[in-house]
């Protein structure tokens, strides 16, 4: 008997469209610096350094950011519900932990952390997250509303799922871009229809070049079905303007978009005359309610709190039908439910201690903390490539990152082409 001796799957015979799309974090950059590692290990002192540090992603707790102490012992006590019966939790956890835990604990099913949950999050967390929205926009929100997901990636994967039919559905992206949107779009077998923002105008997102990017896919056979906002901006540190989002929200409206707005840097504001505003806040205020228009905003732990590795996030899906909405779910349920550790503190995140409560000077001077810490390293990297020859950078207004621009002699310009 003969057997076929070819590997069953190669590089060639893999989903093409995995090949096809780039993610710049796992990139070329990565890569050598992984051979590096490697070779300090196989052959120590053979470089110059004894350390890598990774900065590829925004990673903030292993550059030594210390979590809240808040979050973690909730954290710790609904992973261990039988200290909150013991003595000794009164001298090691606030009761601020304790009866927020003890809250948490009460409201899954099992009583415990351990347990599967509904695939949209245990029902009393979606509530909690309903609530802070409701409180930070001062329009309702409902539970309804509310898919706990396993950060804000997991939860723009799910809906280019739900939106992408075949490669001629596009999606309006932002360039620069966050490149997990160009991958998830090319995955799922769409098409991305990038919209260029204006970096001479502190990178803001014009309409009428969104305007020549719809009409060029459509005039190419594309149904553009979505438009993605990323505010406060990835990579490029910009906050928009609440007339800027009336304007992204109207067209929208006239075209017939839903508005997939990235949201996750919202606590990261550093400059004085710019504040956070929702999208789905600017709608309600411009009289939009779910009839006029589908919105979807994503908000997650990870950089406004440095729990990266939590997974912890949401997706609050408005002007969508039930029946849509059923269907969400039905691809939600495939992962089964997302983590609890990452539901808990996306919940936490949304309700933290207030004024008042045992644990709210110590988490508020904690968060300060890392906001200052965030705020003061941007402003640090600002001033350096603002110093550099051949280097220009617009001003940081939020979020974590900044986009300088290189000015490349001509020389090396054609030195680079005739490669």
């Amino acid at each position: 008997m003969s057997y076929n001796k070819a590997p069953s799957i190669t590089a060639e015979t893999i989903n093409p469209r995995v090949k096809i799309f780039n993610y710049a974090p796992c990139g070329e950059i990565l890569k050598h610096a992984e051979r590096l590692e490697q070779e300090m290990e196989g052959n120590p002192g053979s470089l110059p350094f004894q350390e890598i540090i990774y900065c590829n992603l925004g990673n903030p707790q292993v550059l030594g950011q210390p979590p809240l102490t808040f979050f973690r012992e909730v954290l710790s006590l609904c992973d261990n519900p039988t200290l909150l019966d013991k003595d000794e939790a009164c001298a090691l956890f606030s009761p601020s932990s304790i009866k927020r835990a003890r809250r948490i604990i009460n409201s899954i099913l099992s009583k415990d952390t351990g347990g599967y949950t509904d695939s949209r999050g245990i029902k009393c967390l979606r509530q909690v997250v309903a609530d802070g929205i409701t409180a930070r926009d001062g329009f309702p929100s409902k539970a309804d509303d509310i898919f706990l997901t396993d950060g804000a990636g997991a939860a723009i994967n799910l809906l280019m799922q739900i939106l992408i039919r075949s490669h001629e559905d596009g999606i309006l992206s932002p360039l620069p871009e966050y490149p997990l949107y160009s991958a998830s779009i090319i995955l799922h077998g769409g098409t991305m229809v990038p919209y260029n923002l204006t970096e001479d105008n502190g990178w803001g997102l014009e309409i009428f070049e969104v305007k020549r990017c719809l009409e060029e896919a459509r005039s190419a056979g594309l149904t553009v079905r979505a438009m993605v906002v990323i505010n406060p901006g990835n990579p490029t540190g910009q906050v928009l303007s609440i007339t800027n989002q009336e304007e992204i929200l109207e067209f929208c409206r006239k075209e017939g978009l839903v508005m997939l707005a990235d949201e996750v840097y919202q606590e990261n504001l550093y400059a004085e005359n710019k504040k956070f505003h929702s999208f789905k806040k600017v709608a309600r205020s411009l009289g939009y309610d779910e009839k006029d228009i589908s919105i979807v905003s994503f908000h997650s732990v990870s950089m406004s709190y440095g729990e990266c590795g939590r997974r912890g996030g949401y997706m609050e899906v408005t002007g969508f039908a039930d029946d849509v909405k059923d269907q969400i779910c039905k691809v939600a349920s495939l992962t089964i439910c997302p983590n609890i550790a990452g539901q808990i503190l996306i919940s936490l995140a949304m309700d933290p201690p207030k004024l008042g409560d045992e644990s709210f000077e110590l988490f508020d001077d904690e968060k300060e903390k890392i906001r200052s810490s965030f705020r003061k390293r941007a402003k640090t990297l600002e001033k350096a490539f603002s110093s550099m020859e051949g280097v220009s950078c617009n001003n940081l207004e939020g979020a974590l990152y900044l986009f300088p621009r290189l000015h490349l002699p001509s020389a090396a310009i054609r030195a680079a082409e005739s490669k």
